[in-house]
């Protein structure tokens, strides 16, 4: 079995946001997980953007224990694709970049994208007033 690495958002009903389950899965599962993005708060809804690595079933054997446990979870695009051609260079992607994937060349003044930084979260594609970002699965799957 093939090593895989995933990307999902996880919502978290109130009553199990302050439980470890997403610790349980190293355990469990012996999988490996970066936490790229999260808002967690105990008895409130809790959203989560995980990066998820280890041995194809065993991926898919620890999303179905969090989905046991109440978490829904939702593929994420594994990347983003910056249209060259519609980019008009604007730099307001840049602003909302928190990895800094994305950043203005102070020498040509073009917005970058570095591919290994994106960790795919979006907010680049929801804010480009001319539509030049979009996120693409990633080998065709999510």
């Amino acid at each position: 079995m093939s090593d895989t690495r995933r990307i999902f958002h996880l919502s978290f009903p109130p009553d199990t946001s302050g439980q470890p389950i997403v610790c349980n899965i190293i355990k469990l599962f012996d999988l490996c997980f970066n936490i790229l993005k999260a808002q967690i708060n105990p008895r409130e809804v809790g959203e989560m953007v995980l990066e998820i690595h280890g041995l194809e079933q065993a991926v898919r054997d620890g999303i179905e224990y969090l989905e046991e446990h109440g978490v829904k979870v939702t593929p994420v695009a594994q990347k983003v694709r910056k249209d060259e051609d519609l980019c008009v260079h604007c730099g307001v992607c840049t602003a909302l970049c928190r990895p800094k994937a994305l950043e203005i060349d102070r020498t040509t003044w073009r917005v970058r994208l570095d591919s290994e930084k994106c960790v795919a979260c979006g907010l680049c594609v929801k804010v480009c007033p001319v539509k030049a970002m979009e996120t693409q699965l990633e080998n065709g799957v999510l």
